[in-house]
């Protein structure tokens, strides 16, 4: 009877029945760092150098280098980030990726709020690229700017901004819907008008063009939409990453009720403002309207300990075996999950740490050169305090 009960619910909830929870995974976190200023990404240059680069959102890359923190950072775009609230934004330096080749040329990409240059905007979001000093590799030549894209936001919410380098070269970048609430834009709102980037996974190429080329193989590249659009309809993607397989596991905050995770493909349309996870958003029925939308391989429902979605990265340290090859992902308010896909079906654990969660809200979480997993902490609301703290996952 128990059993049907659970159909039941699964049924009317639209959850995917491939969806089953497993027992908790139970690990321990080692503080790595604290006293930084909203820390929303943690990455390393794939130099073979060890190192660690911190973004703070105010506008700061910073570098670990032999687990020590530099004095200095290796970025400063404070001066041209927009202004953001020490209480609460959405706004400010959002992304960081290395080139592939950054060995060999020291180029790297960065996405950060702008001050807006067009009424009628709220900001601009503008995805630029530097070069690393010649004669410090722990600092950055900031005059060596060079503006990729810019893109005019609406609204101050919704940004997205996470930056990653492909298997294939090209260089992907995730847009929020332009913020507000409910994707009030036009009459399909942005995330399914494909003449906006807002609400979509670009994909460029940085090596030929100027200042970027379209891949051929990019599914608008030919008309239809936007060249630059790899996939469609999410609202707000906060992180996405890219498995040792190549897959890019996304994760898309929801509107109010449900939050979700998407394996991104070419040309796939994730159903903002249409669908809200499995459910129908607006419309409120007959929400596919003869559309082939993607379903998402996990939802949760908020709760009071879970609230918005947190993308994360499929574990690739053997040295990690509870982990190893499961998706870890967590939500802001301070869950930290997994995912594990076994046969048709995704199997979630929620992660238990010895330590407990005094750890705070979660903005983030990072991955090194050997595929060890961080979460980026802060314990007080606000991007400008320096409650910001980074631990690593360990056993």
């Amino acid at each position: 009877m128990r059993v049907k009960t659970i159909l039941f619910w699964l049924l009317l909830l639209g959850l995917p029945m491939a969806i089953r929870a497993q027992a908790p995974i139970t690990l321990n976190l080692q503080k790595v760092l604290e006293g930084l200023s909203g820390p929303v990404v943690l990455t390393h240059a794939g130099d073979g150098s060890n190192r660690l680069f911190i973004v703070e959102q105010p506008g700061n890359v910073r570098v670990v280098r032999n687990g020590k923190l530099k004095p200095y950072p290796f970025l400063d775009v404070t001066s041209k980030v927009a202004p953001i609230s020490p209480y609460y934004s959405e706004m400010g330096l959002l992304g960081l990726a290395f080139h592939p080749k950054y060995k060999q040329n020291g180029r790297f990409y960065v996405y950060f709020s702008a001050p807006r240059e067009k009424t009628g905007t709220d900001h601009q979001g503008i995805l630029a690229e530097y070069q690393v000093s010649p004669f410090d590799p722990d600092m950055a030549d900031f005059t060596t700017q060079r503006i990729i894209l810019t893109v005019d936001q609406p609204a101050s919410n919704h940004n997205g901004g996470a930056l990653a380098f492909g298997p294939d070269g090209y260089l992907y970048l995730g847009l929020g819907d332009g913020g507000g609430a409910g994707d009030r834009f036009g009459l399909t709102g942005n995330g399914q008008n494909l003449n906006t980037l807002l609400g979509k996974i670009l994909r460029i190429d940085v090596d030929r063009g100027e200042p970027y080329a379209i891949p051929d193989d990019n599914p608008f590249a030919r008309g239809g939409g936007r060249p630059e659009i790899w996939a469609y309809g999410l609202r707000n993607p906060w992180r996405f990453a890219f498995a040792p397989d190549g897959r890019l596991f996304c994760a898309d905050v929801g509107q109010n009720k449900w939050e979700e995770i998407n394996l991104i493909e070419k040309g796939g349309n994730y159903g903002w403002r249409l669908k809200e996870g499995n459910q129908c958003y607006n419309p409120e029925k007959n929400c596919e309207q003869g559309k082939t939308l993607e379903a998402p391989i996990h939802v949760y429902m908020h709760s009071s300990s879970r609230v918005c979605v947190v993308g994360g990265y499929v574990c690739r340290n053997r040295n990690m075996p509870a982990l190893y090859g499961k998706f870890v992902f967590a939500d802001w308010k301070g869950a930290v999950m997994t995912l594990e896909q076994n046969g048709q079906r995704w199997e979630s654990s929620n992660l238990r740490f010895r330590s407990g969660d005094a750890y705070g809200y979660i903005n983030s979480l990072g991955e090194d050169e050997q595929g060890q997993i961080y979460l980026l902490t802060q314990t007080q609301l606000g991007p400008k305090n320096r409650t910001g703290a980074v631990y690593l996952i360990v056993k």
